[in-house]
């Protein structure tokens, strides 16, 4: 299967991304989701549909996030259009395509959606990348760029219950840890997901107390 046009669609789309979702962040996810899906299935082969698809949804994940993305179904019009071209089946497609509009943190939230095994694994690859010190400097920038405070004791960590309330309510990048990512090594779906997960985040963890030391002088 053949990936150099998925990935300079990737490149295009998200060609002025400054958040943290851009085509690195992407084609890190696509190859981290393919190693964890050879690691948990020691029959599968590299150049495998399977691990094409894996590698498809990974890269595309983010062109269509509403975080970064102004017109999601437009973008989705041209995925559609895409796939087919480059050798994926109609029900490739259909898989990819669900998986990349139901496997965020927030579309979760309230209700939790089940996704194929591929997309399984793009899910946990994207989760993972919110953690360890890649993690940490992504939710730095994008707490930056959108204008949230580094820390403020007087705000306080909230449970989150709902999308919008996700989107909208007052939050800081140090809060952002106790309210989602330390959260995510018990979502994982996978073995190899769960594994590496834990190991990221005992380090961000590690990270946020030496903040908080610092912080306290």
């Amino acid at each position: 299967m053949e990936l150099s046009q998925v990935i300079t669609f990737v490149q295009e789309q998200l060609a002025d991304e400054q958040t943290g979702h851009d085509y690195y962040h992407g084609a890190r996810v696509a190859h981290l989701a393919a190693r964890m899906y050879l690691a948990d299935h020691e029959a599968a082969h590299a150049d495998s549909r399977v691990v094409a698809i894996i590698m498809a949804g990974g890269y595309l994940h983010d062109t269509i996030d509403e975080k970064v993305c102004a017109d999601p179904k437009q973008v989705i019009a041209k995925i559609k259009q895409l796939l087919p071209a480059v050798g994926f089946t109609n029900l490739e497609v259909e898989d990819i395509l669900f998986t990349i509009t139901h496997m965020s943190f927030s579309k979760n939230i309230e209700h939790h959606y089940h996704l194929p095994l591929t997309g399984q694994y793009v899910q946990d690859a994207d989760r993972i990348e919110s953690l360890g010190a890649i993690g940490i400097a992504r939710a730095f920038t994008y707490g930056g760029k959108h204008g949230n405070l580094i820390y403020d004791p007087k705000i306080k960590p909230e449970k989150l219950v709902s999308h919008d309330q996700y989107r909208e309510h007052e939050e800081t990048t140090i809060n952002h840890f106790y309210e989602k990512l330390f959260l995510l090594a018990d979502l994982m779906n996978t073995p190899a997901g769960k594994k590496e997960a834990e190991r990221r985040t005992k380090y961000m963890r590690e990270f946020v107390e030496e903040f908080m030391q610092e912080w306290n002088v």
